[in-house]
């Protein structure tokens, strides 16, 4: 017998997990066709994922030449009962470099989550603001419990697969 999926506490746990996290992982595709990964602290905004990076990460620059870039958000690895089954969510973005200037909605949220303090620090350095607007994605919950995300749709759809 087939569980009934509550899609509609699926997307607060969703959220919930989303709003829980403060860094995620970026992998990129670099001009040689090799993969690379690395991490950044990020808010969201209204839909959208910031990133604010230093000129000297390897990730600036492949940020400002992506395409694409895909952001992976997982969960804290002590607290996971099943690490075959582990909460995570999974987004292909459009990155795009802000610059450092305005944005100050953005920047608000990231004195908030990341604190004022260590903000005023970097704004003074070599960073930028990129925008990373999602594409599509998908969140995991355990077995099973695999949903994609549209964003053009503003739906999750939960994930079967025929097991025969």
């Amino acid at each position: 017998m087939q569980k009934i999926i509550d899609i509609e506490q699926i997307r607060k746990d969703y959220e919930a997990f989303i709003q829980g996290r403060k860094s995620f992982m970026l992998s990129f595709v670099d001009k040689e066709g090799k993969p690379f990964s690395s991490s950044a602290a990020f808010v969201q905004v209204n839909g959208k994922f910031y990133v604010y990076v230093s000129r000297i990460a390897e990730h600036h620059q492949l940020l400002d030449d992506a395409q694409v870039v895909d952001v992976l958000c997982v969960a804290d690895q002590a607290v996971t009962q099943n690490h075959f089954a582990t909460e995570r969510a999974r987004w292909q973005c459009m990155p795009k470099n802000l610059g450092n200037e305005g944005h100050e909605e953005v920047f608000a949220a990231f004195d908030e989550v990341h604190t004022a303090n260590m903000m005023k620090l970097l704004r003074t350095l070599d960073f930028s603001l990129f925008e990373l607007t999602p594409l599509k994605g998908r969140y995991v919950v355990g077995f099973g419990k695999a949903f994609d995300i549209d964003f053009e749709e503003d739906t999750l759809t939960h994930v079967v697969i025929d097991k025969k």
